[in-house]
């Protein structure tokens, strides 16, 4: 179905021809016609499937066909859970909009707020915020919302892993109750649905690509790895020219950071993004990883959900995500828009556990390239980065090689096993006091 099948005016289709757009996705197909009827709507996808366009198009119409008819209020008020994907709704609301002479402005927290509330004051017709800086003007009393006509909710359940759930109501406390509500989430937990309860009329229902947790454009690989080789497995595989644009996911801050030092010692162009850097510093290091400048972006989970970065290659899960939905949110960085990626995962025997959880809700097993890769014993007398070039060449030589042989799940047996001390009679299991 083409994009005019959808009855889109003429300005949005040529604004999304010129991004070279030719066919809508099926949530764009389910939820665009609804939004445009006025109706609320919950849009229940997959990260990667294009649910930006999906109610940024029927937005931008809806608001272009009836203006206002006193000043500039804010009619539209999207709320977003990070600042990237804030920038990001923002860009889309630049591209889409081009032709139709809406205006419309990003804030967020983490930068001065001047220029922010400059464009306030300019007037907008299309607000896109995180809770917390719009929650701090409106205290500050620099914008109101009771012009709003559009409220959209997206990544609803990443704001309310985040704690953001009672910003929520009480910027939806400031919003006219006559509106229409749109609320977009990846998953469907029972908050949520509480949530959606309480906030919305009667709202449309529409779910897309259930029946698989992770995009089939995604190829998934995992190796078997000891925590103290993961750095040394990284950087040979980085060594592939295949690799042209990769994400790699650590559990930490303090991790993504000494993996980029690692990397960058080995001459791979390589940056952090997480929520220690300045905004502007990750700004810069998203805008260096989407020109191509920096060829390996190492991020937290703040980047897992909403980095929308054409033509990542890999996604490299350095350490396993402890939430197992987290897992798809992550590959789902590749593999975008039909085109086909790769997702290659290191775990080592104390995350046993979080792949367990991964493979159910994948209802398959992630097929075993190598497995049992230890880290190579350090020479006491080598200075620091000899350690480094040591444990590189080791991780070298011990990760060439073919598929492992055995079913996935009797390779992950071998490699329990092979962890077993002498005499015993079961796995050597690390012992926690708690989860990290």
């Amino acid at each position: 179905m083409p994009f005019r099948k959808l009855q889109l005016i003429d300005p949005l289709l040529r604004a999304v021809q010129s991004e070279g757009y030719t066919l809508p996705t099926a949530i764009q197909i389910d939820a665009i016609p609804h939004v445009l009827a006025g109706k609320d709507l919950i849009g229940c996808a997959q990260t990667g499937t294009g649910k930006t366009a999906a109610f940024a198009l029927p937005i931008l119409q809806r608001l272009h066909e009836r203006p206002a008819t006193h000043g500039r209020p804010i009619r539209a008020l999207i709320l977003t859970p990070t600042r990237e994907l804030a920038a990001q709704i923002g860009e889309s609301f630049r591209v889409y909009g081009q032709h139709v002479g809406l205006r419309h402005t990003v804030i967020f927290g983490g930068v001065r707020q001047g220029p922010q509330t400059q464009a306030l004051h300019r007037g907008v017709d299309i607000l896109v915020a995180t809770p917390g800086r719009l929650l701090d003007l409106l205290n500050q009393r620099l914008l109101t919302l009771g012009g709003v006509e559009i409220l959209v909710l997206d990544e609803a359940d990443r704001m309310l892993d985040m704690g953001f759930i009672h910003d929520i109501r009480r910027v939806i406390a400031q919003v006219p109750s006559r509106r229409q509500t749109l609320m977009f989430s990846a998953t469907m937990p029972r908050e949520i649905r509480t949530l959606a309860d309480t906030i919305l009329q009667k709202p449309v229902f529409v779910k897309v690509a259930a029946e698989s947790p992770a995009a089939d454009t995604v190829g998934q690989t995992l190796y078997f790895v000891e925590p103290g080789a993961k750095v040394a497995l990284l950087e040979h595989l980085l060594q592939d020219p295949a690799i042209t644009k990769a994400l790699v996911f650590t559990r930490t801050k303090h991790g993504a950071d000494k993996v980029v030092r690692r990397l960058v010692h080995s001459a791979i162009s390589a940056e952090a993004i997480h929520s220690n850097k300045s905004q502007n510093a990750r700004i810069r290091a998203l805008a260096n990883f989407k020109c191509g400048k920096t060829r390996v972006l190492v991020a937290s989970d703040i980047a897992a959900r909403g980095l929308d970065v054409e033509e990542i290659s890999h996604v490299f899960n350095f350490d396993l995500p402890n939430v197992a939905e987290t897992y798809v949110h992550r590959i789902g960085r590749t593999g975008r828009a039909g085109a086909s990626g790769l997702a290659i995962s290191f775990c080592s025997e104390e995350q046993r556990d979080d792949l367990r959880e991964i493979e159910r809700l994948l209802g398959r097993p992630i097929p075993v390239l190598k497995h049992g890769i230890k880290a190579p014993p350090p020479d006491p007398n080598a200075r620091p980065e000899q350690h480094a070039r040591q444990s590189s060449n080791q991780g070298h030589r011990q990760s060439h090689g073919t598929r492992s042989s055995g079913s996935p799940e009797q390779q992950k047996n071998e490699f329990w096993r092979s962890r077993q001390k002498p005499g015993q009679g079961g796995w050597n299991k690390p012992k926690f006091g708690r989860r990290r």
